[in-house]
C-alpha cells in the first residue's frame, strides 16, 4: 500500500519545476515522520515518500542518504542469505556424494597414469596434473574419485599387519610369513625401503592391501640368551678332561682350520655334538672354552679375527604353555645362528640340559605331549632346506639315555663325547688350576694339594658315601672321591678361601688358607652340597653316577648300621 505523501501548507498548489533547487524551508523527511515509524517502512515505500516529494517540494540529500542507506542494506541482506544458500546447497551436495576411495599406489605409469591397488584388486588410474609427481612414491596411499582418477595423496600409512622377512628374492621384492599358520607372501618395496638393507629375520610393516612393505618395525622379540663376551677359558684351564678336551679340538677346530682337506676327502664337517656326563664335570666349561679356543685357532692360522656367538641355553627355557610357542622359540635359535654365522661370526648353540626338550617321545595318543612337536621340529632345523653353515650345535646332558635317539642319529648329532668324573689325577690338576701361587698358603702348594687328594679320594670310612645293591646281589659302596666333580673341587677351594678371610678378621691379621681348612671345606661341602638329592630315591641318584639304570636294585645314601659299623656321613 502507497504511504500517503506530505506536503508543505506553504507550497501547497504551488509545485515546484523539477530541476529547480529546493527551499529553504522544505523540512527533510525525517522531521516529518518520526523515527520508529521511519523505520517500519518499508524500502519500497520510502521510494514513493521521496520522489513524490522530489515532484512537489524537492529532496534534501539527507533523504538521498536515507534512501541509499536502505537500499545498501538490503543489497547485504541478500548477499548474506545468497551465501546461506550456496553453503546449504554445498552441504546438501556433500552428502549427496558417494564416498571416494583410498589405494596404495604401487607403480607410476608413463602418460600420467599409475597402477593402483584398492582392496586387493589393481587398477590403472589417471593423474590429475595439478597433484606434485613428488608425492606419488611407491607405497603411498592415493585418493580416487568416482571416475578413478588420483587426485590427492597423503603419504604413507601409520598402520598394516607386521610380518617377519623369510627371503630376500634377487629383483628385490621380499618373501614374508609370520606365526601364525598364514601361507607366505611376496611383496614388493616402497619407497621408504628402496635402499635399506635388509635381511631374513626382520619384522616388516605392510599397506593395508598388504602389498607393500612400508617399514621396518625391528627383530622379532627375542629372549637374551647372548653370552655378550665369551670368557677367555684356554684349553689348560680345564683339568682332567684331556680326552674329552682332545675329542672335541678334532671334532670341532680340524674342520675349520683345514677346511681343503675336509673338502678333499668329501668328508662332512659334524653338525653336532653331545657332551654328557655327570653333572659339575665342566659340560658347560666344555662349550664356553670350545667357542674362544677356536676363535684363537683360526686367528693364529689364517690372522682372520671371526668374533663368536655363543647362544646358551637350558632346556627348560624353551618349554612354554601357549601352543606353538615352544616350537617356534626353537626355530628363532636356529635363524640367529645362521644370521650371525652368515655375518661372519662363530656360531655356537649350547643347550643344556636337553633331555628336557629333547626326550624321547611317547607312542601314547592321549593327551598332549610337547616333545612330540619339539623334537620333530629339532630335527628339520638341524637337517632341514636351509643348511647350518658354520654354525656347531652342542647339545648337554647328564641323562643321554633319555635323549630321543632320532637327536642323536649320525647326520644331526655325530660326535658323542663322554665327560667323566674325575679321577684322583685329574682332581689334583683342578686343585692346582684354583689353588693358585698367587693365594696366601701355610705350606707349598703342591704339598697342600697332595694332601687335600689324599683326604679326598681316600677309601676310608668317613669317605663312605652311598650304598649299592646290585641286580646280582653285589653290595658295593661309593666314596666321595666317586663322586668327586671338578665344580665340587671349586666349592671345596671357596669354602677354604671363606673361613681363611673370617679368621683374618677375627685376628686383625693376614691368614693363610691351611690344611684344616681345606678339610673342614670338604666335610661341609659333601653334607650341605644342594647338588646330591636329599631323599633316598633310587633313581635321583642313578642321574649322578655312570650306573646302568638296569643292573641297580637300589642306590641310597650310606647310613650308619645297628651294629655301629661305619660312621653316618649324610
Amino acid at each position: 500500500m502507497a504511504y500517503n505523501p506530505i506536503v508543505n501548507k506553504s507550497n501547497k498548489g504551488r509545485p515546484q519545476t523539477p530541476g529547480q533547487a529546493p527551499g529553504s524551508d522544505v523540512p527533510p523527511i525525517d522531521h516529518v515522520i518520526p523515527e520508529d515509524e521511519l523505520e517500519r517502512l518499508s524500502t519500497l515505500q520510502l521510494v514513493d515518500i521521496i520522489s513524490h516529494k522530489l515532484v512537489m517540494q524537492g529532496a534534501l540529500p539527507s533523504d538521498m542518504s536515507l534512501l541509499r542507506r536502505r537500499v545498501q542494506e538490503m543489497e547485504e541482506m541478500q548477499d548474506e542469505a545468497r551465501n546461506a544458500v550456496e553453503k546449504l546447497s554445498e552441504a546438501v551436495d556433500k552428502l549427496r556424494a558417494p564416498a571416494l576411495r583410498l589405494g596404495t599406489l604401487m607403480q607410476k605409469l608413463a602418460k600420467g597414469r599409475a597402477l593402483v591397488c584398492v582392496n586387493g584388486t589393481d587398477y590403472v588410474c589417471s593423474v590429475d596434473p595439478a597433484l606434485p609427481e613428488v608425492q606419488l612414491e611407491t607405497g603411498t596411499r592415493v585418493l580416487l574419485n568416482e571416475a578413478f582418477a588420483v587426485t590427492d595423496s597423503f603419504g604413507f600409512d601409520k598402520n598394516g599387519p607386521v610380518v617377519r622377512i623369510s627371503e630376500l628374492l634377487s629383483d628385490g621384492r621380499i618373501r614374508v610369513g609370520n606365526e601364525t599358520g598364514i601361507s607366505d607372501a611376496v611383496v614388493v618395496r616402497s619407497s621408504l625401503l628402496a635402499k635399506e638393507k635388509l635381511k631374513p629375520g626382520l619384522d616388516l610393516r605392510l599397506d593395508t592391501n598388504q602389498r607393500v612393505a612400508v617399514e621396518i618395525i625391528g627383530t622379532a622379540k627375542r629372549l637374551d640368551r647372548t653370552l655378550a663376551r665369551v670368557e677367555p677359558i684356554p684349553w689348560h684351564n680345564i683339568g682332567g678332561q684331556q680326552e674329552a678336551v682332545q675329542a672335541i679340538r678334532d671334532s670341532i677346530e680340524l674342520p675349520f682350520l683345514h677346511a681343503h682337506l675336509f673338502k678333499r676327502f668329501n668328508h662332512p664337517v659334524p653338525k653336532g655334538f653331545l657332551l654328557y656326563g655327570p653333572p659339575g664335570c665342566g659340560k658347560t666349561l666344555l662349550g664356553k672354552a670350545t667357542a674362544h679356543n677356536l676363535r684363537l685357532q683360526i686367528k693364529a692360522e689364517t690372522g682372520q679375527d671371526h668374533p663368536e656367538f655363543f647362544l646358551n641355553v637350558k632346556g627348560p627355557e624353551i618349554l612354554n604353555m601357549w601352543l606353538g610357542e615352544s616350537e617356534r622359540q626353537v626355530r628363532d635359535l636356529f635363524a640367529q645362528c645362521r644370521e650371525k654365522a652368515a655375518e661372519g661370526h662363530l656360531a655356537f648353540l649350547f643347550i643344556d640340559e636337553a633331555e628336557s626338550i629333547l626326550g624321547t617321545r611317547s607312542a601314547t595318543r592321549i593327551g598332549s605331549n610337547i616333545l612330540s612337536t619339539l623334537v620333530p621340529m629339532f630335527c628339520t632345523e638341524m637337517d632341514g632346506i636351509e643348511p647350518l653353515q658354520n654354525v656347531v650345535v652342542i647339545i648337554a646332558s647328564n641323562r643321554a639315555d633319555l635323549i630321543d635317539p632320532a637327536i642323536l642319529r649320525p647326520g644331526r648329532i655325530d660326535r658323542k663325547i663322554r665327560v667323566r668324573r674325575p679321577d684322583k689325577e685329574a682332581a689334583r690338576e683342578i686343585y692346582r688350576i684354583y689353588l693358585t701361587p698367587e693365594l696366601p698358603l701355610e705350606k707349598e702348594r703342591d704339598e697342600m694339594v697332595d694332601t687335600i687328594v689324599e683326604a679326598h679320594y681316600a677309601k676310608s670310612d668317613e669317605n663312605r658315601f652311598l650304598d649299592i645293591t646290585f641286580r646280582s646281589g653285589r653290595h658295593d659302596y661309593l666314596f666321595r672321591g666317586d663322586l668327586g666333580s671338578g665344580a665340587i673341587i671349586a666349592a671345596i677351594v671357596e669354602r677354604a678361601k671363606e673361613f681363611a678371610i673370617k679368621r683374618s678378621i677375627a685376628q686383625k691379621t693376614e691368614c693363610p688358607i691351611t690344611i684344616k681348612d681345606l678339610s673342614d671345606a670338604l666335610q661341609k661341602e659333601y653334607r650341605e652340597n644342594d647338588l646330591f638329592p636329599p631323599s633316598d630315591i633310587t633313581e635321583d641318584w642313578l642321574k649322578l653316577t655312570d650306573f646302568d639304570p638296569g643292573n641297580v636294585v637300589r642306590l641310597g645314601p650310606y647310613r650308619q648300621t645297628e651294629t655301629g659299623q661305619g660312621p653316618s656321613t649324610i
